[in-house]
């Protein structure tokens, strides 16, 4: 076994990370840092360094850290990763958890826009949440390098217990199963809110994931919601086995990227390739009782774009999409936000259904119309819509 490991980024053009070299041997402690702010804060790396050492025991080491801004979670994580890799150890060194990031979030809450930050990239998770998507996808997946999964567990997992996402529900991308199971031994800890199952074909891989997940609890009830991604033929001809493969399944979501590939057509702006998928999809969900969710939108500069894409996702039934940029969380907000026609028909709903409760009556009518429960559930939730900012 090597006794150099690295972790992390350093150079032109990083910020917020640094390159961590650790190699066992030597005589003691030799500990190395490069840093522009070293004046300030080199203390602080060292002794974070100092700190973790001690706790997996490690005397005889040299230790160099190329920083670029890192905060704590970072250097923790880099550091980590590189102890790990050349020990054999279960003990976790953890900074503390901030307490809001420990709250549940209900299964039907609104999920209009979830904005993806590739899982080794810090320099983008630290200020996420004031652009106020609905969810932060911390993504372990498709953005990040098969060099880099081992290392970018830890610095997920740092994030979800020590960023402030400022009330956006915590996400993550796991990667395609088997893979993604070890995934969910370093996050389940730390009490997300959802993960998000790539490349879903079957209600067994649900299963399989939720037992996983109850596995690491081990009686813990702080529920993790599934988001299944669809993002293959099969798994759109499996669209209801899957959002019906667990009660813990609260949305489902489109990938047209890989849907395409996989049907061999070019996607368009049109969608015409895959509106029988994004129906097909959209029905399961609503059939199942959970919330559908649209693809990403891929060009960032086309606003105008983007927000015929989110009528025509609305008008299909689709309850929120994808981001890849903080641009466009406002534009699906906005998009996704009722009309004044349809709030005024809704407060009327639910003035006709509070009034029938003061008058004890069974029956809620409107004019000459009856109203049924899920009319008025509608009705509610479409003025609870019109407050998102």
């Amino acid at each position: 076994m090597s006794k150099i490991a690295t972790a992390g980024n350093f150079g032109d053009g990083v910020r917020s990370d640094c390159l961590v070299t650790l190699e066992l041997g030597g005589k003691g402690r030799q500990i190395t840092i490069e840093s522009k702010v070293k004046t300030l804060f080199g203390y602080r790396i060292n002794e974070l360094t100092e700190n973790l050492l001690d706790f997996y025991g490690i005397n005889d080491v040299l230790v160099k850290i190329q920083d670029g801004g890192a905060l704590d979670f970072v250097v923790e994580a880099r550091l980590e990763a590189t102890v790990k890799q050349l020990i054999d150890t279960d003990k976790d060194f953890l900074l503390p958890q901030l307490e809001q990031n420990i709250k549940p979030t209900a299964k039907d809450r609104f999920r209009l826009t979830r904005l993806y930050l590739p899982g080794n990239t810090p320099k983008l998770m630290i200020n996420a949440g004031i652009h106020y998507p609905n969810g932060i996808i911390l993504d372990l997946e498709d953005s990040v390098a098969p060099s880099k999964k081992y290392e970018a567990r830890f610095l997920v997992r740092n994030a979800l217990r020590n960023v402030d996402f400022y009330g956006a529900e915590r996400m993550v991308r796991i990667n395609q199963l088997p893979m993604g199971l070890e995934d969910l031994e370093v996050v389940i800890p730390q009490k997300p809110n959802m993960i998000l199952l790539p490349k879903c074909e079957s209600a067994q891989q649900v299963k399989d994931v939720v037992a996983k997940i109850k596995e690491i609890q081990n009686g813990d009830d702080h529920p993790v919601w599934i988001m299944p991604i669809i993002e293959s033929a099969l798994g759109v001809e499996k669209a209801y086995e899957i959002a019906t493969a667990s009660e813990y399944v609260a949305s489902m979501a489109l990938g047209l990227e890989d849907l395409t590939a996989d049907l061999g057509v070019k996607r368009t702006k049109e969608g015409t390739e895959t509106f029988y998928a994004r129906t097909r999809v959209v029905n399961a969900c609503k059939a199942a009782g959970i919330q559908p969710i649209d693809s990403v939108f891929s060009d960032v500069a086309d606003t105008e774009g983007l927000r015929q894409n989110v009528l025509k996702s609305k008008s299909l039934g689709f309850e929120g999409m994808g981001c890849i940029h903080p641009r466009q969380i406002a534009v699906i907000h906005e998009a996704f936000r009722p009309s004044d026609e349809e709030i005024e028909k809704a407060q009327k709903i639910v003035d006709a259904f509070e009034e029938a409760q003061r008058k004890g009556l069974g029956v809620v009518s409107l004019g000459s119309k009856m109203i049924d429960p899920p009319v008025v559930k509608r009705a509610i939730q479409t003025l609870e819509l019109a407050k998102i900012r």
